[in-house]
């Protein structure tokens, strides 16, 4: 008897199917194909740009000081001051950044810890003025315009409170000629077989360091 059937199959078995997978693997590739178009289809598009370029720089706050001519400005040594003396020194105080400034102060401050920088009463003060035009050291004399930028003011003082030189703007460029004054104020003192008096101003000695500082100027806004 003939039996007609797949070839070595054995009893119950079946034959494989092909055509279901290749229909799968079709239908693979074919949602593969679409999900790459959908893809670049998602960026796809159009694009601009526009592009500009501005120039910026920072500028530049200094101040600079340097001895008057004819004048050993502070790199001096003054001796044996008495009650009643002044000694004058003539520097050149310039903002010479491109920057304008304001509020510019003066604080001084001394080595060692004697009258004459902790006492106000007893000890050195400072008093400061301006000219017009360069001063002329060797009479002490202004040709120009003579301006009083700080009054005698204690160095006890000065150095925990500056004193206001300009109150306002210091102009780009500005030179302040000055005469710096140091005194040492008059006091009566008596010294008794060669012994000075308690709380004496005689003997002493320090070293005094002049600061001038400016602030910048006030920040603007423009509009170009």
């Amino acid at each position: 008897m003939r039996i007609f059937g797949y070839a070595g199959a054995h009893a119950g078995q079946t034959a494989p199917e092909t055509k279901p997978k290749t229909r799968i693997w079709l239908a693979t590739a074919f949602s593969g194909a679409i999900l790459a178009v959908t893809a670049a289809g998602v960026f796809a598009g159009l694009n601009a740009t526009a592009t500009g370029t501005e120039a910026a720089s920072s500028g530049t706050l200094s101040l600079t000081l340097g001895a008057a001519s004819g004048s050993a400005g502070f790199g001096q040594t003054i001796s044996n001051m008495a009650p009643g003396d002044v000694n004058n020194v003539y520097v050149e105080l310039t903002n010479g950044g491109t920057i304008a400034g304001t509020g510019l102060t003066l604080g001084v401050t001394g080595t060692g810890s004697t009258l004459l920088t902790t006492s106000a009463p007893k000890g050195l003060a400072v008093a400061i003025n301006g000219c017009s035009v360069a001063w002329t050291v060797s009479t002490g004399v202004c040709s120009g315009t003579t301006t009083a930028l700080l009054a005698s003011d204690p160095v006890a003082t000065l150095t925990t409170t500056p004193g206001t030189i300009v109150s306002g703007a210091v102009a780009v460029g500005a030179v302040y000629h000055l005469q710096v004054s140091l005194s040492l104020p008059t006091e009566t003192e008596t010294t008794t077989n060669g012994t000075p008096p308690g709380g004496t101003i005689q003997g002493l000695s320090t070293s005094l360091t002049y600061t001038f500082t400016e602030s910048q100027r006030t920040a603007t806004t423009t509009n170009s």
